[in-house]
């Protein structure tokens, strides 16, 4: 198995954590690691595209129909995770997948010949399917007995760090000791270790706030998580605070002995490991949030100038001369920036900075209070998006006054700062704006970050729509 967990983005690397509380980072930039190549995932397309090459040879080289049934199916096998590094390598496994994308492949073709007439007419389905599955099946079946070779002669070996120094910790040194997995246990990571020193097989080379010095230390590019004695909090903290290294995190879900498994869990003889997703800014589609930003705004700027302009001059009476409320925020890894709205107050800069909401001020009239409810007032953050300051869509960003305060009480705040901020978010479309609990919103938001897809993203926008739309703003 190769791992891989490569960046698309630049930001600096989180400091180690050693608290159990991170800080608001404002270091200077550090470079990314290199990305790093999957050669068993590369491997595996080879051999599909060399299959669907044959497809076509065989099948009908002159009908475009064809090379639309063979393009598909390696778009399917990329959707269905037919690419990504295994420990268990098993073609009875992969087949499922393998049928039913060449099924897919099928239907797709049909779509587009119907669409567009392309073609004289491919051949017939179970021909496709029969002979697409069979090649792919072929060569998996040879590519994998030369990986299992590769990985018990000692020539794919990955150095893994065990984390939790107890029975199960060994038991897995042990089965990943035998090379038939890929993976080489250097030492385990504990801070109370369970296991008697005698019947330990590798030694405890330091503590879990250390891990991230440790995989750089020990070249370590795969950590599994067993059982530990440190707190929960803490390791997950740790996690957290490691997503800029260049590694592969395997753990133990709990009570692992009654957990079902499936193709998305790797199993080491019975024992499931879970391999923790990739942080949002190692996607593949993490670079199409940036595009989608761009675009968005530029237009949704051409779109709403005229109904800012209108809305400055209604509120203008109310407010007095400066239409636009600039304020200091805290974004991307504690980054500040001037976020920009339309004003609905008359207020200082001292109150605007250190008072928690507006919401019931009577000094808010009418035209202000429409802006506020419809959420007008918050369109020229479309600006700070085209400039790179914001995205659409991300965690609520908050004044330093704020940050520093929330971040002292609520040990998960910081890590909103993970990602960009943004107009609306995964709390915004739950009902959490305004005064609501601050907890929950850093929950939420945590939760967007570790879980963030380009459709949860489309899926936010489009919740926020209906909520303006019905003037669910304030």
């Amino acid at each position: 198995m190769t791992v891989t967990m490569t960046s698309g983005w630049s930001a600096p690397e989180r400091p180690p954590v050693r608290t159990g509380t991170p800080e608001t980072p404002e270091t200077p930039e550090t470079p990314r690691p290199p990305r790093r190549r999957n050669p068993l995932a590369l491997l595996m397309l080879l051999a599909d595209s060399t299959c669907v090459l044959l497809v076509v040879l065989l099948l009908g080289r002159d009908d475009p129909a064809v090379g639309v049934f063979a393009v598909s199916v390696l778009l399917v096998h990329a959707c269905v995770g037919l690419y990504r590094p295994r420990l268990d390598l098993s073609v009875l496994d992969d087949l499922p997948q393998v049928l039913g994308a060449a099924v897919a492949a099928v239907g797709v073709t049909s779509l587009v010949q119907t669409a567009t007439g392309l073609g004289r007419g491919a051949p017939s389905a179970l021909d496709a399917v029969l002979v697409q599955t069979g090649l792919v099946v072929l060569a998996r079946t040879v590519l994998y007995a030369l990986r299992r070779r590769s990985r018990l002669s000692g020539r794919v070996a990955h150095r893994t760090l065990v984390v939790g120094c107890g029975g199960l910790g060994q038991q897995l040194v042990d089965i990943l000791g035998s090379g038939e997995h890929g993976l080489l246990p250097v030492g385990f990571v504990d801070d109370d270790p369970r296991l008697p020193a005698g019947e330990r097989t590798l030694p405890v080379l330091g503590r879990i706030a250390d891990l991230p010095a440790l995989v750089r230390e020990h070249h370590a590019s795969v950590v599994v998580i067993a059982f530990s004695s440190a707190p929960e909090h803490l390791v997950v903290d740790v996690l957290r605070g490691s997503q800029g290294l260049d590694v592969e995190i395997l753990t133990v879900p709990r009570f692992w002995q009654v957990t079902s498994t499936h193709r998305l869990v790797h199993t080491v003889r019975g024992v499931p490991l879970v391999k923790l997703r990739r942080p949002a800014f190692r996607a593949a589609t993490w670079p199409l949030k940036r595009v989608l930003d761009v675009t968005a705004s530029a237009l949704g700027l051409l779109a709403v100038t005229p109904l800012l302009v209108l809305a400055a001059l209604a509120v203008r009476p109310e407010v007095g001369p400066g239409a636009l409320f600039r304020q200091e925020r805290v974004g991307l890894d504690g980054r500040r920036f001037e976020l920009l709205k339309l004003r609905t107050l008359r207020a200082d800069e001292r109150e605007a900075a250190t008072r928690w909401s507006i919401a019931t001020d009577e000094r808010i009239g009418p035209v202000g209070r429409w802006l506020r409810r419809t959420s007008v007032d918050e369109l020229p953050q479309l600006w700070n998006v085209l400039r790179g300051d914001m995205s659409l869509v991300g965690p609520r960003p908050e004044r330093p006054f704020f940050v520093e305060r929330f971040s002292a009480e609520h040990a998960d705040y910081p890590w909103r700062h993970r990602v960009p901020c943004g107009i609306t978010g995964w709390a915004q479309v739950n009902g959490l704006r305004g005064d609501t609990s601050i907890g929950d919103r850093a929950r939420f938001d945590n939760h967007y970050v570790e879980n963030w897809t380009l459709w949860l993203d489309v899926k936010i926008l489009l919740r926020t729509v209906g909520q303006v739309l019905t003037a669910a703003g304030r």
